[in-house]
C-alpha cells in the first residue's frame, strides 16, 4: 500500500485501535486493555468535546458467506454506521447508503462493493432491490459502491470485494455471539474537520478516550493513529523488508558467483588441451581471456533470466489471489540483467585469466 492508497481510504482520516502499541507497552498491558465500543464512538462524535472531529464511524469486520441463486462467495463483511460513506470516502454508484433509522431498527439491508456485485450479477445496477443471503440470512441490496481499486485497510482485502451492513444489524442478526463482542467494535474511523486540524483532533480524541477508560497516570490502553502515522509505519516496514531482501540477494549473488567460478575452473581444466591447440595455432592471451569471460557472462545471464522468469511467475500467482498487487518493472529486470553481467565478469576473471596464462606446450601434453 503506497501513499496514494493511504490517502484514498479517507479524507483527513484518524484511526483508534484498542490496545497500546507504544515502545514501552508489554503483553500484560495489551491483555488488560479495554475494548473499544460504540459508546466510545458516540462520545468522540460529541461536537462540544471534540470540535475538530467532523464525523465518526465505528467498524467491525468479519468473514461471511454470501449466496445468490446458485452462486456463493466468502468475503469480508463490514458493520458500520451511515457516516462511514463520508469518513472512508466510500460513495455509492447505484442506489443509496442505509440511514440511521435503518441502523437503529437493525434492518436487513446491505451495500455491495463493485466486485461483489459483479460476482453475482451481470450488471451491478441489477443488484438493487435483489435479495442476497449473508450466512443464510436474507438481506435487501440497497446500494452498490463505486469502484475504489487497491487494497483495503483491514486484512489487505480488496476494497471492492466487500459488503457493508448497519452495525446494529451486524451485531444483533449476523454475529450475535461473543465473536462480535456485543457493543464492541474493532476500531473507530474518525475524520478531522480539515487537514490542519488533524493534530488537534488527535489530542481531543486522546483525552476523551482516557476519560472514558478512566486512565489517569497509566499508559493509554488504546492507540490513535493518523494517515501519516500509518504511512510512516508502512515505509519503515518496507525499508526493513528491503534491507532483509537485499541481504538475501547479496548472499545469493555470492553463492551463485562462486558456483559460476567453480564451473568455469572445471571447464578450464577439462579444456586444457583445447586451449593449448588454440595457442599453438596463433590465439593470443586476450583471445583466450575473452572466450572464457564471455562464457562466464552467458552462464550468469542465463541463470538471471531463469530467476526473472520465476519472479514474473510468482508475481502473477500472487496477483491471482488478490491479497496485494505486485508489479515487475522493466527497470528491475534491467537491473537484474546488469547484476548478472557484473557477477559473470567478476567471478569469471580468475578462471579466464588462468586459462589465458596456460603454457601452450604444457597444455598440449595435458591428458
Amino acid at each position: 500500500m503506497d501513499s496514494s492508497q493511504i490517502e484514498g481510504i479517507g479524507s483527513n482520516l484518524i484511526f483508534v485501535f484498542g490496545g497500546s502499541l507504544s515502545a514501552t507497552s508489554d503483553m500484560r498491558a495489551l491483555a488488560r486493555s479495554e475494548p473499544l465500543t460504540r459508546q466510545d464512538a458516540e462520545a468522540l462524535a460529541d461536537g462540544a468535546r471534540a470540535p475538530h472531529v467532523a464525523a465518526v464511524a465505528p467498524e467491525i469486520d468479519r468473514s461471511a458467506t454470501l449466496t445468490y441463486d446458485s452462486k456463493s462467495s466468502t468475503m469480508s463483511i463490514t458493520g458500520t454506521t451511515p457516516e462511514y460513506e463520508y469518513v472512508r470516502s466510500f460513495p455509492v454508484e447505484y442506489g443509496r447508503y442505509f440511514t440511521s433509522g435503518e441502523d437503529s431498527a437493525a434492518a436487513r439491508v446491505v451495500i455491495l462493493g463493485s466486485d461483489t456485485a459483479a460476482a453475482f450479477f451481470d450488471d451491478p445496477e441489477l443488484a438493487l432491490d435483489q435479495t442476497i443471503r449473508i450466512n443464510r440470512i436474507p438481506f435487501q441490496v440497497i446500494g452498490v459502491l463505486a469502484q475504489k481499486g487497491g487494497q483495503g485497510f483491514s486484512g489487505g482485502a480488496s476494497r471492492d470485494n466487500v459488503a457493508i451492513v448497519p452495525i446494529t444489524t451486524f451485531q444483533k442478526r449476523l454475529f450475535s455471539s461473543s465473536s462480535s463482542g456485543g457493543g464492541e467494535v474493532d476500531f473507530i474511523n474518525i475524520s478531522a474537520t480539515d487537514k490542519d486540524s488533524i493534530d488537534a483532533a488527535i489530542d481531543e480524541v486522546t483525552w476523551i478516550m482516557r476519560d472514558r477508560h478512566d486512565i489517569q497516570y497509566e499508559e493509554d490502553d488504546f492507540t490513535v493513529a493518523s494517515q501519516e502515522d500509518i504511512l510512516g509505519v508502512l515505509n519503515q516496514i518496507t525499508s526493513i523488508l528491503t534491507i532483509f531482501l537485499g541481504a538475501i540477494s547479496g548472499i545469493s549473488l555470492l553463492v551463485g558467483g562462486i558456483g559460476i567460478m567453480n564451473i568455469m575452473l572445471v571447464s578450464v581444466t577439462e579444456r586444457t588441451r583445447e586451449i593449448g591447440i588454440r595457442k599453438a595455432v596463433g590465439a593470443k592471451r586476450r583471445d583466450i581471456l575473452w572466450q572464457f569471460l564471455i562464457e562466464s557472462v552467458v552462464l550468469s545471464v542465463a541463470g538471471g533470466a531463469i530467476g526473472i522468469g520465476f519472479g514474473w511467475g510468482i508475481s502473477a500467482i500472487v496477483n491471482t489471489f488478490d491479497v496485494f498487487t505486485t508489479y515487475v518493472s522493466p527497470q528491475a529486470v534491467m537491473l537484474a540483467v546488469g547484476f548478472s553481467v557484473v557477477v559473470g565478469l567478476f567471478f569469471g576473471i580468475y578462471p579466464a585469466n588462468r586459462a589465458a596464462g596456460l603454457n601452450p606446450i604444457q597444455a598440449l601434453r595435458y591428458e
